[in-house]
């Protein structure tokens, strides 16, 4: 078979060279006939001849030659990868790697070992923490004012959250899904206890009195302060003097106050107590035959005006109707600096045997605060509360719960219009700036484990949007949510609807403290009769919590701005 046509010139050369040689071999070779008179030695010559052959294949070796594939691969291919080996590997690792991984590994080690350490210092520091907290049970604090058991209980719940903090920092390398889970340390019963449970508010432990009036004896109920939670404060307060005087209680009429009847429910006060101890302003005027005179006019305040009641309001009363005599100051009380007084002093001052009275508005009384402000109120009564949401607020609100909430929530009544001001002008100030307050939210959630807050606001949508981005707990963003605007899809405010009720603003207002009320913990604005009156509900009820704070309640604010 014939080879093929591509075979190796450098076969050929080489085939030639040797013929060459051997033909020049043979005519080189003396005979021994020819042999000299110096003899050399055979070695010697060969040495000789090896010398002289390859000084004369150099001299006859063309320049291509030097370009074959073997000297081609050698010159070339070879020096090149050296060059892209050179400028492609860490040659200083490949001698020294194999040293520095046990130095590595041993520096690891001893971090992780100190980490570990640190976690269970840590953890002994979290158990002893939540000790504290179990001892400011209020049956163990007796001794103590309830203002410094809740600054102690806001001391340690802070650094139980700094605790928290530092275990999950640790513990974020080494985590491999969710770190919570993990430091176990809010999750577990076992350390928890009942951290946010209910508080005992020893409901058999009240100090009453009975409301048992004359049904010919009234006491007209005069309310000017402010906003809906302050007259609902003052009618309360009414309530509790109407009792003392054996008198029943005259709702105002809304055409110079609030319509009462559409938030609060008023034949179950009469309910509670077990007979008629409070009527409308109208089943008076109707009993009356509309002529309604106040008998004496005796002012519980006498400064900065007589009974704290403007020219503005008597006016109105006088379009209703209503006639009365000069007003007379009962004593030197001013509204600014009220003094305590007792039940004997209110009796002595306000006891009358004429049919109607009136004492103006009292909102500002300080009478028997410790008794007027216990769970259930001063009065007998075999209701949790008198003063609440009317059934159909009652009712909307749990419908509402049950959309949108869940059995565990958190409730804050976050007020920020005209609270600049207000705050600033009082020592502290309780005005926070948004991120110290979504600081202070994002701690009372990871105490109550609640997955969503309910937020009762005033403030912009500008600061609510960015308080929700800011309340984070365990990296995920903690669902603020507001009641929606009405949608006929929506059934859970149906009953407003129906009543025709919708859309009033008192209603609304009502509506957003009972679901706070409802609440498993609740957060609310210190100085804010809004939520003093959340804070009632919840004790009257047995909802209130060991949690329950005002907002950012023993910090102040870390920036406040000069007044005017």
């Amino acid at each position: 078979m014939d080879r093929p046509d591509s075979s190796s010139s450098d076969d050929d050369d080489d085939r030639q060279n040797l013929i060459d040689q051997n033909e020049r071999k043979h005519q080189q070779l003396p005979s021994p006939r020819s042999a000299t008179t110096f003899q050399i030695d055979d070695g010697d010559v060969d040495h000789h001849r090896h010398h002289r052959e390859i000084r004369r294949r150099f001299a006859s070796l063309k320049l291509s030659d030097l370009f074959n594939k073997r000297f081609l691969i050698f010159f070339i291919f070879i020096p090149l990868f050296v060059l892209i080996l050179f400028f492609t590997t860490d040659i200083k690792s490949l001698f020294f790697s194999r040293l520095s991984v046990p130095l590595s590994d041993s520096l690891s080690d001893k971090l992780r070992e100190s980490e570990l350490r640190a976690l269970f210092l840590l953890r002994q520091q979290q158990l002893g923490l939540f000790g504290l907290w179990n001892q400011t049970h209020p049956n163990s604090t007796s001794n103590h004012s309830n203002s410094e058991l809740q600054d102690f209980k806001s001391s340690i719940l802070k650094q139980i959250s700094l605790n928290k903090e530092i275990q999950q920092v640790l513990l974020s390398p080494h985590s491999s899904g969710n770190s919570s889970s993990e430091s176990g340390d809010f999750r577990d019963p076992s350390l928890l206890g009942d951290r946010c449970g209910v508080v005992d508010q020893r409901f058999s432990e009240r100090r009453t009195i009975e409301w048992k009036p004359s049904s010919d004896k009234y006491l007209l109920a005069i309310c000017v302060s402010g906003q809906m939670s302050n007259h609902l404060i003052c009618l309360e307060k009414h309530m509790f003097f109407a009792a003392l005087l054996n008198r029943v209680l005259v709702i105002p009429s809304p055409k110079v106050d609030y319509q009462y009847s559409t938030v609060l429910d008023i034949e179950h006060i009469n309910k509670c107590i077990g007979r008629k101890v409070v009527v409308t302003f109208e089943e008076l005027a109707e009993e009356k035959k509309s002529h309604i005179h106040i008998d004496r006019f005796i002012c519980y305040f006498s400064k900065p005006t007589l009974c704290y009641v403007d020219d503005e309001h008597l006016k109105k009363l006088k379009a209703l109707g209503i006639s009365f005599k000069s007003r007379e100051p009962a004593w030197g009380e001013d509204v600014k600096k009220p003094s305590k007084k007792t039940v004997q002093d209110v009796q002595s001052k306000f006891s009358s045997g004429d049919d109607v009275i009136a004492i103006g508005d009292v909102f500002f009384a300080d009478l028997e605060k410790d008794w007027v402000m216990q769970p259930g109120g001063p009065l007998a009564h075999k209701c949790k509360t008198l003063v609440e949401p009317s059934r159909l607020i009652m009712l909307t609100a749990q419908r509402f719960i049950q959309t949108f909430l869940g059995k565990n929530f958190i409730a804050l009544h976050f007020r920020r219009h005209g609270f600049l001001k207000f705050c600033n002008n009082k020592q502290p100030s309780c005005f926070y700036p948004i991120p110290q307050a979504a600081d202070c939210i994002t701690r009372v959630a990871e105490r109550a484990n609640a997955p969503v807050v309910y937020l009762s606001t005033d403030a912009a949508e500008s600061e609510t949007g960015l308080l929700q981005s800011l309340v984070v707990m365990n990296g995920k963003a903690v669902p603020l949510v507001k009641r929606p605007a009405r949608n006929s899809a929506e059934k859970w405010d149906a009953l407003l609807y129906r009543h025709g009720i919708e859309g009033d603003s008192q209603v609304e207002a009502m509506l957003d403290k009972t679901i706070s009320a409802m609440s498993s913990v609740f957060i609310g604005a210190s100085g804010s009769t809004f939520t003093e009156d959340i804070l009632r509900l919840r004790k009257d009820w047995g909802s209130a919590s060991l949690c329950d704070e005002y907002l950012c309640q023993g910090e102040e604010p870390n920036f406040i701005a000069e007044n005017e």
